[in-house]
Formats: structure tokens, C-alpha cells, sequence
């Protein structure tokens, strides 16, 4: 009488053992001896992608990019040869600002006597509804221009469990955004040293949490 649970519980672990094999959400291929390609699947209506990678499974992961949506494929150039490499990617909720677009001065220069305290992350908190929710969305986000390629960014927090905020450019034509800066939780203000062409951009901010791991993936590098 016993048996049939049993018989009937392990089939389906065998099955659903067969499923992650034959159906993961993260593959890589080792394109070159450095050189390893990604490929995921993107869980649908997630704000995109963060791409990460480890030298161990349980190691701590470095960031290689926070992918826009429509974005399935990454290549990780250039690796120490015959070192092991493990990656995983993970899905990024959360609600952003509308947008605001900032036009810099041309040039470089920077007053003399800007030492740059403005650009650091300052917190403000206080927020009261979850990320999940259309109202942790940030409130009456700001840009200033403060030089030829600083911006000082203010925002409200209106959050209670984010695991940070993204701050998000797309510069002229360019087809996605891409995340400029990720800083700490509660922070409401900070000053962003754009690259040179991100002059004329649109901006937002986002309050975020990353869901859960996709299925880890490992490749070891070859000889040079």
C-alpha cells in the first residue's frame, strides 16, 4: 500500500530533474577558449536582466550588466584561461519615474572649485509601500545640471523594501536605457559623471528588487 506514493513521488522528482535539464533558463557555450556566450530566457514583465558571474558556485557574484528587456545574450570577453566560471541571471522588478531629459554643455570643463560633494549618494527614506505596488514608484525626480558632464539627481523614496535604486539613461539615439548607477536602499539623491555620449539623454529612477536566480551555468577556459 505503501509503494505507490513512493513509486508515484519519484517519478515525478525524475521528471521534474529532466525538465531543468532539458529546458534551463540560463545556457552558455565556450565560443573561444576566453571566450563565453550566454543565452537566457527573460521572465516576462521584468524591468530586464542583471548578468552575473562567480569563480566558485556558492562565490560571491560580480555584476557583468543589468540587461534591458528584450536583450537574451551576452558575451563574456577576454577570461583568464583554464579558470573555472559561473554565471547566473536574474530578473529586475520594480517601478520607475517618468522620464526627464537633460541637454550638458558641450565640452569638458568642470569649475575649478567643484569638488564634487554634491555628486555623493545621500538617503532620505521613509518609504511606505512595496516595490511591488504602482505607488513605491520615486516621486518628483529632479535633474540638475551641474557641469559639462555632472548631473545631481533628487528623488522621494517612497518604498519600504527596495534593494536599491537604478538610475537609468538612455542617450540620443540609442533603442534602450541603460542603468547608469545602482545605489543602496533609501537613497534620494545623487550626482551622476555621465560618459561623453550621454550629453543629450533621457533619464529616470527606479526603485528595484531582483527576483529569483535563474538555474546556475559553468564553463572552464581553455588553453591560449
Amino acid at each position: 500500500m505503501t509503494r505507490r506514493p513512493t513509486l508515484l513521488v519519484g517519478l515525478l522528482f525524475l521528471a521534474a530533474c529532466g525538465q531543468e535539464q532539458q529546458d534551463p533558463v540560463l545556457t552558455s557555450e565556450l565560443t573561444t577558449p576566453v571566450d563565453v556566450t550566454l543565452h537566457w530566457r527573460p521572465e516576462p514583465g521584468a524591468a530586464g536582466q542583471v548578468v552575473e558571474y562567480a569563480n566558485a558556485a556558492d562565490g560571491e557574484y560580480t555584476v557583468l550588466e543589468f540587461a534591458p528587456p528584450g536583450k537574451t545574450t551576452y558575451k563574456h570577453p577576454d577570461l583568464i584561461p583554464e579558470t573555472q566560471f559561473y554565471y547566473r541571471v536574474r530578473p529586475v522588478n520594480g517601478p520607475a519615474t517618468a522620464t526627464v531629459d537633460i541637454t550638458l554643455p558641450p565640452g569638458e570643463e568642470v569649475p575649478e572649485t567643484d569638488g564634487h560633494e554634491w555628486a555623493e549618494p545621500r538617503k532620505g527614506g521613509g518609504g511606505t509601500h512595496p516595490v511591488a505596488s504602482p505607488e513605491a514608484v520615486p516621486g518628483a525626480l529632479k535633474a540638475e545640471v551641474k557641469h559639462a558632464n555632472g548631473i545631481l539627481f533628487t528623488w522621494e523614496d517612497h518604498a519600504s523594501d527596495e534593494e536599491g535604486y537604478l538610475i537609468e539613461l538612455k542617450p540620443a539615439g540609442a533603442a534602450d536605457y541603460r542603468v547608469a548607477a545602482q545605489l543602496e536602499p533609501d537613497v534620494t539623491s545623487f550626482g551622476l559623471i555621465t560618459l561623453p555620449d550621454e550629453k543629450i539623454a533621457s533619464c529616470r529612477v527606479r526603485a528595484f528588487r531582483f527576483g529569483a536566480s535563474s538555474n546556475l551555468t559553468q564553463q572552464r577556459t581553455g588553453k591560449v
